[in-house]
């Protein structure tokens, strides 16, 4: 892997998509710091990352010039545990999947001053092995957590089941858009960002919607 190939991977990857343009995040996780410093130097400015501590560590290890012009996201299930960490590394958490994480992250961002941007993860597909907040749960949960001081939602999450086809990603995918829709007009909120599409549907979620791409392998095989 090299910066040419990732820039490559990154060209291809916008034309597929085009002429939709959501975002791309390039997910760090497998890989080590010097896949961030290639990705940076070809163009990406932002990263996601799953577990926090190894997070930390590389992300503390980067050039001040990486570290600064560069937005970092968590994108794995957090612990509360975890949440202090959490807050004090990333610019998002896409994975807020409960009220009691919510009120976490919120009581950790206050001690710190920081109005951490949060996106909401919904399992529209109910798959049991995954986290998220179910459809029916949703906007009831939604509507606590809004009322947090020290949040700011910037918008939904979601997986789609590995494997589905592509009927059905685009079936899930547009629900996506459509609770983020529905929430925006119950709650009276602003939710920019959808995050959804990986390496594996990311073509079908920019066309349904999609503003942020989380794609790992696509970029750096």
């Amino acid at each position: 892997m090299t910066q040419e190939t990732i820039k490559r991977n990154l060209l291809q990857i916008q034309e597929e998509i085009a002429p939709y343009r959501p975002n791309i995040i390039a997910v760090t996780k497998y890989f080590g710091q010097d896949a961030i410093v290639d990705a940076y130097q070809a163009g990406l400015r932002d990263f996601a990352e799953s577990r926090v501590i190894e997070a930390s560590e590389k992300i503390n290890n980067l050039p001040q010039e990486i570290k600064e012009n560069s937005k970092f996201h968590f994108i794995g299930h957090l612990q509360t545990n975890k949440a202090k960490k959490a807050v004090e590394i990333f610019d998002y958490i896409h994975s807020v999947d409960s009220f009691k994480l919510a009120e976490k992250i919120s009581e950790e961002a206050g001690k710190i001053g920081k109005k951490q941007k949060v996106l909401i993860q919904i399992n529209n597909a109910g798959e049991e092995q995954k986290f998220g907040l179910s459809k029916a749960e949703v906007e009831q949960v939604f509507a606590e957590i809004i009322k947090l001081d020290n949040l700011e939602i910037t918008g939904v999450m979601n997986m789609a089941p590995f494997g589905a086809d592509e009927p059905e990603l685009e079936r899930l995918f547009s629900e996506i858009v459509e609770i983020r829709d529905n929430l925006q007009k119950k709650i009276d909120c602003n939710l920019k960002e959808i995050s959804m599409g990986m390496s594996q549907d990311y073509k079908i979620a920019a066309r349904v919607g999609s503003t942020m791409l989380r794609i790992g392998r696509k970029l750096f095989k």
